[in-house]
Formats: structure tokens, sequence, C-alpha cells
């Protein structure tokens, strides 16, 4: 896949390509069918497949000062897009600027313009340009008159007759419920950053972890998860099985919220690497101890529940 952060001067072979527009925070399942409907029209007319987003998400300039809600950072949002088989990624900067630009001044000078679009496809909610000013009846009535073909794709149900989205799949997460999130995504959903160093707690009671800030990322529930842990090792990711705690770790006072992730008969320096830590089951919810033996205590009970959890979880590809 190849990614384009401007729709200006773009090379001839990546313009005339079919375009599924919109944010894809989480890249869930009817965010998959958008996707899926762009590659099918784009094999029908023998043109590029590719997808337009929009970096950072809208809602930190609309709302600069809500609490962190991202589902995929855009470099975790990058690599989903790329495993569906998407040929171009075109990243729009989303700023003060992008904001008060008009619907039709982006149909004629992002997507007309610079892109050259032969087709553009996206859901039946997706709104754009200044004051949300456009939408797919605009877009068709622009596609008439430029040259351009729209699909509209309508809300995608799952069988209990509720439409995917990105906010029912933050509601379970929030809730505790990993399960149906993923569920709703169609894989687990995952935390990815750089290990940082902690405070050594965890090694000096024999369960050293892998500690990763939250930075952007929804904070679902606090507690401890059975997970699947991914570690790049050269050109690939080696998944292993873990247990973690997601929170403010009031037992030792902590304040800042994080991800601390035990991986299972795992003994390595992990220090500086990515991980992606996948949430598979939510175990118990975050608490403070008298003491760390008693911390210590739990978490054995902690890592026994995890490791019948992920006994019969099916192996996690990455």
């Amino acid at each position: 896949m190849r990614l384009f952060r401007h729709t200006a001067d773009l090379p001839e072979d990546a313009r005339g390509a079919v375009v599924a527009l919109g944010n894809f925070d989480g890249v869930h399942r009817g965010h998959q069918v958008v996707i899926a409907t762009a590659q099918r029209i784009a094999r029908d007319l023998g043109a590029p497949s590719a997808v337009m987003t929009f970096e950072p998400h809208p809602r930190s300039v609309f709302r600069p000062d809500d609490a962190p809600f991202r589902l995929s950072p855009f470099r975790v949002k990058a690599r989903y897009i790329e495993a569906l088989g998407v040929d171009l990624l075109f990243v729009c900067h989303f700023d003060e600027s992008f904001l008060h630009k008009t619907a039709d001044a982006f149909i004629q000078e992002d997507l007309v313009a610079g892109l050259g679009v032969r087709h553009v496809v996206c859901g039946y909610d997706f709104l754009f340009g200044h004051g949300r000013g456009g939408d797919p009846a605009l877009l068709r009535q622009a596609g008439a008159a430029h040259g351009f073909g729209v699909t509209e794709v309508g809300p995608v149900a799952d069988d209990a007759d509720g439409v995917y989205s990105s906010t029912r799949v933050r509601d379970a997460l929030v809730a505790g419920n990993p399960r149906e999130a993923a569920r709703l995504l169609g894989s687990p959903w995952e935390i990815e950053g750089r290990v940082e160093h902690g405070d050594h707690k965890g090694r000096t009671i024999g369960f050293p972890t892998a500690n990763v800030e939250l930075a952007d990322y929804l904070r679902p529930a606090f507690g401890v998860y059975a997970v699947r842990t991914g570690v790049d090792q050269g050109s690939g990711t080696v998944w292993r099985n873990g247990v973690a705690n997601l929170g403010r770790r009031p037992t030792v006072g902590g304040t800042v919220e994080r991800l601390e992730t035990h991986i299972l008969d795992f003994d390595g320096d992990l220090y500086g690497q990515h991980l992606r830590v996948q949430l598979i089951e939510f175990l118990r919810p975050e608490r403070k101890f008298a003491s760390f033996t008693e911390l210590k205590d739990q978490i054995v009970q902690d890592a026994a529940a995890a490791r019948a959890v992920l006994a019969k979880e099916p192996r996690t590809e990455g």
C-alpha cells in the first residue's frame, strides 16, 4: 500500500482511483464493507483502490478537551487498512484550516483536482466540509457534474439488528466487554505502543511487566485482562499469552493511566520495542491491595485465570 499525506501533485498512477471516504476509527465491520465496496468497484473498472481518511481525528479538533477516545491511532489504522489489500491511502491533515474548508472546496480541490477520482464510496452517514455541509447527496450532484461515480453504502447491521459503529465498540470496551468489541471489529481490540521504563515494582514480586502509555487511546474499563501480546521479532510478530493491568495502579499510589503487561513464560528485554496488546477477556476490576504480599497472591490467581482463558482461545495470527 502506498501512503500519501497530500492530494496535490500526485503521480499519475495514484490518480483516478476508486476512493472510500471516511475516518474509519477502529476499521470495524461496517467500515470494512465500505472499503470492500470500493475495492470491488475498482476491480470492475480496472482502477486502483484507495481510502481517504483524516488525521488527527476531527473530533479532537472540534472538541479538544474531550477525554481520549481513539480506537485506532493512525499507525494502527493504516496497518488495518493495508491488511485489507487497499492500494492507496490518502491522509488529509485535519487542522483549523481544513476545518473551515467548505464541502464544495473539498470536492473541487481534493477529490477532483487532487485525486482525479473515478468513483467515490462512502457510508450513509458520511458528512464533510465546514459545518458538515456535505453529505452523500452533495457528492452525487458533484459526481454528475464532474464525471465521477458515487456509491453510498447503507447501514451495515449485525445479527442483533444493531448497526456497526465506532460508538458501539467504545461502549463495549468501557463496559469491560472486549469480546463484544472484538465481534464488532472482526478481531480483538488492541493497544500498541513503545515499551517504557516503569517503577520496576512488578519485577520485585516476580511479575515483570512491559509498560505502555495509553496516549490518545480510549480508556476501557480499568482492571485486569487476559491478553495476547505481539512482540516484533525481525520481519514478523510473535504472539504470546499474557495478563495485563490497565489503569492507575492504586496499590503503589500510581496516577498515570497505563497498560502493564506480564507476558507468561517469557524472559526477555522489551524496552524500546513496539508492543501490540490484544484485550481478550476482562478478569476483574482494578483495586487497591493492603500489601505487596496480597497483591502478589492476587496476581498469581490472575495469571492462572488468564492461562485458563487463553488455552481455549484461537491462535492469534496478527
